[in-house]
């Protein structure tokens, strides 16, 4: 299934992307491109990488 549409991301390879190390949705980005697009896809980053809504209030706030 499709992670982000923007960029044609699959949660397969996103989750390579965690298991490889990435930690944050800056870290997915810089890995397979999703979340840098519409930014629709971020909380279904988030979602895999455990984080939940929490750190994507912080992180909304932070860009406010």
């Amino acid at each position: 299934m499709y992670v982000c549409i923007c960029r044609a991301v699959t949660e397969t390879v996103v989750q390579g992307c965690i298991a490889d190390g990435a930690r944050t949705v800056k870290d997915v980005v810089k890995r397979c491109e999703a979340g840098s697009g519409c930014g629709t896809c971020v909380g279904k980053i988030l979602a895999l990488l455990g984080t939940g809504a929490s750190e994507m209030s912080s992180s909304l706030q932070r860009s406010a």
